[in-house]
């Protein structure tokens, strides 16, 4: 799992204070205030399922 992705759930879920989380991970206090700030990225989500591929007859010989 992606670093960001600890940091922001120490502090949603797990209700752990910035500097307990910069302590934990050995991330400045600084750089944990700005990941939490940041807006969420689309690597934070589920990413999209990809189009399935169909399964096409071969036509018999």
């Amino acid at each position: 799992m992606d670093m960001i992705g600890k940091v922001r759930r120490m502090k949603l879920r797990d209700k752990f204070s910035t500097s307990a989380i910069a302590k934990r991970t050995g991330l400045s206090r600084n750089t944990v205030k700005k990941w939490l700030k940041a807006p969420g990225s689309k690597a934070m989500g589920y990413p999209f399922s990809s189009p399935r591929l169909t399964m096409v007859a071969s036509p018999a010989p």
